[in-house]
């Protein structure tokens, strides 16, 4: 039962530790390259703010352009942004756009090319690959692989989406609901992602992050207060709750989907390809906890025993852990208004 208790604390103050840190870390760059002529371009560079201070990475065009790189970046208040006119005569097809810098940060550059006689198309770029070569035509077929690449890191950055959905794990006993609760989540935070992304709601995001944070305290209330023999209406039917704090969980989603922007021309792909992202990383982190369990139960027996026995206790100590970490986002958050 000790093992079980330091298992579990060491849980609580790994999340602790990680929740002065954004609940999202997605803040990727920004490259808009419209074509103007057929030999000039509208530049349009946004990179991110680290501390008031424009991130140290710039934006690079084929060699062949004048100028290839922008002047001094100016702050919006939220990044920093450069715009210029390149003169491109030999086109930048075949030539090489480059993101000098991003190799050694932790985020991306969204990369917009919208040709004059093509079809726009939208590329990521990332730490490991900072460049990309410009086809001599080019494309929309990228949009939704870069797009989905998002959708699948923001959910797996996104540390009060994972405890609320460890939440759900840990209240449901019933596999089915907890396949229907998953599932109304899922829809719930699609509808609200899709509105607000879209423009057709708008919520401040602060007020929207401290009641994500709420939610999770809800759901560890409900894990302390389960009785066997006496199931609560979150677990007889949990995708009532789950669909409700579903609808605030997309109200974040699509915050982070604004700051990113949407392609025009492409929104309809982009948006679809962020959501089916977010899903396949909320499976992801799902399956790796299933598979965690597995691993222990295989290669510390006597951990699983112990917990089987003591089950009320130690669904206590995971109910106090997740409680005490969304509490203090909630405390956060609320001080950050």
């Amino acid at each position: 039962m000790r093992a079980v208790l330091h298992l579990t604390l060491g849980l609580f103050l790994l999340l602790a530790s990680l929740g002065t840190a954004s609940a999202h870390a997605l803040e990727p760059g920004y490259l808009d390259l419209r074509q103007l002529t057929p030999e000039s371009w509208q530049v349009f560079w946004r990179k991110p703010d680290v501390n008031g201070a424009p991130m140290a990475i710039d934006a690079a065009l084929p060699e062949t352009c004048t100028p290839a790189t922008g002047g001094e970046a100016k702050s919006d208040g939220y990044a920093w942004i450069t715009a210029w006119v390149a003169n491109c005569p030999d086109g930048i097809g075949g030539g090489e756009v480059r993101i000098p810098g991003l190799q050694l940060q932790r985020t991306d550059v969204l990369l917009r090319l919208q040709p004059l006689d093509m079809q726009a198309t939208t590329v990521r770029l990332t730490p490991n690959a900072p460049a990309y070569a410009v086809p001599e035509t080019l494309s929309g077929g990228a949009v939704f692989l870069s797009y989905l690449g998002l959708g699948f890191e923001h959910i797996l950055e996104g540390w009060d989406h994972l405890l609320f959905v460890f939440a759900l794990l840990v209240l449901i006993r019933d596999p089915w609901r907890l396949v229907g609760a998953i599932t109304a989540f899922t829809l719930a935070h699609s509808i609200t992602l899709a509105l607000a992304a879209l423009g057709h709601i708008s919520v401040p995001g602060p007020p929207v992050e401290a009641c994500i944070a709420l939610s999770i305290v809800f759901l560890a209330v409900e894990i302390l207060k389960h009785e066997d023999g006496a199931a609560r209406l979150s677990e007889r039917a949990p995708w009532i709750v789950s669909f409700s704090f579903g609808l605030l969980h997309g109200l974040g989603f699509a915050g982070a989907l604004i700051e990113i922007g949407l392609p025009q021309g492409d929104i309809p792909i982009a948006l679809l390809a962020f959501n089916v992202g977010v899903e396949l990383g909320q499976l992801a982190f799902v399956a790796g906890v299933m598979a965690c369990f597995v691993l222990l139960r295989a290669a510390w027996p006597g951990l699983v025993r112990a917990f089987r026995k003591a089950h009320s206790t130690g669904i206590s100590v995971l109910g106090y852990s997740i409680g005490g970490v969304a509490t203090f986002w909630l405390a956060e958050r609320i001080a950050g208004f």
